[in-house]
């Protein structure tokens, strides 16, 4: 038989048969990954975070890169950053360099009796693979891997150059990210820049990421009184802290549910929703819930902003008295569409604020983390390139999404390398709970994802 050429459906063939045939050896290491646990948060033991990385660099040197690298760059508080793996065969004379991102560390697990089986022992129940980090991002690393050994199986040279940068805490910010692009400019340079970190549309429908909402987050604190003192002497004339901060929250949204801060503007509707039965069994809504916000489900959750309260500091049930609380606080998560800068957003919200303070309270706002919002273009090269790959590995034409959470390290590489392309794809579906328990990956999606990998990097060498 000859040799395929790279257009035919014979060499699509031959490559697919390669994915099916190294699919159970990449399942088998991405379930030794997910035995690692690997959480980058301050309060776990950062050697299960090294040792993850050694074992993502064994296997790109088992995919076939010559250069393999496990590398640290300091945070702004000076200290190490957790380690990186970079992998590289650089590229043949005049052909382009693409990088393939993803991230080894995972969020922490939660409480174990919320999982149906242990977080960090992968076991698979059906179609899909349980275990924290299956999913989020495990299943991207051994994407990136499953698409090398599939195309070396092959036997021909991809014909671009490839660097593989899996990342060791982007589950905690990234907080040397910044760094790390300064101190390896030239070594994590390319043309192409695949982000293998979010999500498909659904089982069996691949989707492409074209746009990202950005983050401000940061803690309001409101303060009434110098101490506590007796409800029943001095109730009344004065609001406790918690009341008063549950009256700050409520004047975030209107009485429909919209983002009520003035300067928190949206874009437009997107090309594609999402159908309300879909999401509510998804989120996992109660019965009753009403939907907050006008406009349609996608756009509420990719274009315009969102406001959530993800913590708070006040009096806790078990321990309350009968007495006033000074003070109380909330950190906020605020997510901010395409076109909206991160610092005017956290200039409205604290502004916002301090006009609502009820009754005179003191209102302090400290802020937290920033991030950039992403929208692509959808009409590149490299896009026309993963469309066509997507839609052969999935016999069926990819979608374009907005995601409602942030990757703000993508303006990073954006400000760094600002004439690359960059893909957002993913591995994930609505069903993966990623950050949540059960965390899991869909097996035979991941399948087509290392496919579709394989073809968009031969697709890139050829245009």
């Amino acid at each position: 038989m000859t040799t395929p050429t790279p257009d035919t459906p014979d060499l699509t063939a031959a490559l697919r048969a390669h994915v099916d045939d190294l699919f159970p050896a990449v399942q088998t290491d991405l379930e030794a990954l997910v035995r690692i646990p690997s959480v980058s948060a301050s309060a776990f033991d950062p050697a299960h975070v090294a040792a993850s990385a050694e074992a993502v660099a064994d296997l790109l040197r088992d995919a076939g890169l010559p250069e393999v690298q496990v590398l640290r760059s300091a945070r702004p508080d000076a200290s190490p950053g957790a380690p990186a793996v970079v992998a590289r065969r650089p590229a043949p004379d005049g052909a382009p360099t693409v990088l393939l991102y993803a991230h080894h560390d995972v969020q922490p697990p939660g409480d174990p009796a919320d999982w149906t089986s242990d977080p960090f022992v992968p076991t698979q129940r059906g179609e899909r693979l349980f275990g924290r980090g299956a999913a989020d991002d495990k299943a991207g690393v051994m994407a990136h891997v499953g698409a090398l050994r599939a195309l070396a199986a092959l036997g021909e040279d991809p014909g671009v150059g490839v660097t593989v940068f899996v990342e060791g805490e982007e589950e905690s910010g990234s907080p040397s990210f910044a760094q790390f692009l300064a101190d390896h400019h030239e070594l994590l340079a390319a043309d192409v820049i695949v982000v293998a970190d979010s999500t498909n549309w659904k089982v069996g429908v691949p989707a492409l990421t074209t746009s990202l909402r950005g983050l401000v987050d940061g803690v309001v604190t409101v303060e009434v009184l110098d101490h506590a003192v007796h409800s029943g002497m001095f109730g009344g004339p004065v609001l406790d802290a918690n009341l008063a901060m549950a009256r700050l929250l409520a004047s975030l949204h209107d009485d429909v549910g919209n983002v009520a801060v003035t300067g928190l503007t949206g874009a437009g509707e997107p090309e594609v929703d999402y159908v309300e039965e879909d999401f509510r069994a998804d989120a996992g809504v109660l019965d009753g819930v009403r939907l907050a916000g006008e406009g349609t489900i996608a756009g509420r959750l990719w274009t315009k902003p969102a406001v959530a309260v993800i913590g708070l500091d006040a009096t806790d049930v078990a321990h309350a008295s009968n007495t006033l609380a000074p003070s109380a606080a909330a950190k906020l998560s605020v997510r901010i569409p395409p076109g909206v800068d991160p610092r005017s957003a956290e200039d409205a919200l604290r502004a916002h604020l301090e006009a609502h303070a009820p009754f005179g309270a003191r209102v302090t706002w400290t802020p937290g983390e920033q991030g950039k919002a992403f929208g692509a273009p959808a009409d590149s090269a490299a896009m026309q390139a993963a469309r066509a790959a997507f839609a052969t590995a999935w016999g069926t034409d990819p979608v374009d999404i907005g995601v409602g959470g942030s990757i703000p390290f993508i303006a990073d590489l954006l400000e760094a390398y600002p004439q690359a392309a960059v893909l957002v794809t993913g591995v994930e579906d609505p069903d993966s709970r990623a950050h949540g328990a059960d965390e899991s990956v869909h097996l035979g999606e991941l399948r087509k994802v290392v496919l579709a990998e394989a073809l968009l990097l031969r697709g890139l060498a050829r245009g």
